[in-house]
């Protein structure tokens, strides 16, 4: 398992855990980080800059130091 403010840009994962305090737990839900669900990352911005994800067809822009709250299990680049 690995922190999604880790993943490689393109690569697919699954989301295994959010361990966050309880209103970044709910924030992250609300903008649809659930467990098992696929996402990777599309952007990442200079100097530990935020990171643009999609879940689905959905786009979200996260902070690096969000990112680190939520466990992946990265897939292999096909």
């Amino acid at each position: 398992m690995q922190l999604l403010s880790q993943l490689k840009i393109g690569q697919p994962a699954t989301i295994s855990a959010i361990e966050a305090e309880e209103l970044l737990f709910h924030r992250l839900s609300a903008l649809g980080f659930r467990i098992g669900k696929p996402l990777s990352v599309i952007r990442r911005a200079n100097f530990n800059g935020p990171l643009q994800v999609r879940l689905g067809t959905t786009d979200v822009i996260l902070r690096d130091t969000e990112a680190a709250h939520i466990r992946i299990n990265a897939h292999p680049i096909n």
